[in-house]
């Protein structure tokens, strides 16, 4: 069984490791909200998230998950200020994501026109630890 990973920017730029997929990783994987990511994703693409990965503060109450990255995906989108909005803070605008196909991930995504880079979804595996996970990672 696999799982959409959702990597916001921040997390991998700020404290996270590089991966690409066949990779195991050990993340702290927290419930994901959909409505978080609908304006960079799309409704369709939010739902279909299973958890999100986390570096600040709230995973000291998780255990690491391993997980095998099986493919990722670059996240891109337009940001801009919303109509009749009072501050001048830029928004993911709904309806602009591009998806780029990647074989490695370190947070530092190549600049696309139009769009800005906004994190990764990651198709992954769970790792066991028992003879069958490492059967599957080819130990």
């Amino acid at each position: 069984m696999t799982l959409t990973i959702w990597v916001d920017d921040r997390q991998i730029q700020c404290c996270g490791q590089s991966f690409a997929p066949g990779d195991v990783v050990s993340w702290a994987l927290l419930e994901a909200d959909p409505e978080d990511c609908v304006d960079v994703l799309g409704s369709e693409r939010a739902y279909e998230i299973d958890v999100r990965e986390e570096h600040h503060g709230q995973e000291e109450e998780h255990a690491p998950t391993s997980v095998e990255a099986v493919s990722i995906a670059e996240v891109h989108c337009h940001y801009g200020v919303p109509p009749g909005a009072t501050n001048k803070m830029n928004y993911p605008v709904p309806g602009t994501t591009v998806l780029v196909p990647v074989k490695h991930a370190d947070g530092w995504a190549k600049a696309r026109p139009d769009v800005n880079f906004a994190g990764y979804l990651v198709t992954a595996r769970r790792v066991t630890d028992g003879p069958e996970g490492a059967a599957a990672r080819g130990q």
